[in-house]
């Protein structure tokens, strides 16, 4: 997926979850992109988080430690 349009769905999930108490839009930002996201955009996302000035949204930064982790495949 383009790196830019991953970075715009997740600003987009963290825009809706910033009306909630900080630590509960991070928990939010978290399980709906494990929920919902497929692994391959998941294992984007995190490369992505590694990199500075990716653009993501400070809940999305946050979150990314509460992200469920890609499978290694082997």
């Amino acid at each position: 997926m383009a790196p830019e349009k991953l970075t715009h769905m997740a600003n987009q999930i963290a825009a809706f979850f910033r009306t909630r108490p900080h630590d509960e839009a991070v928990a939010g930002v978290a399980d709906h992109i494990s929920k919902f996201w497929e692994p391959r955009m998941r294992a984007q996302l995190f490369e992505m988080l590694q990199q500075p000035g990716s653009g993501f949204d400070p809940l999305v930064i946050e979150a990314g430690d509460r992200i469920r982790p890609v499978a290694k495949q082997g």
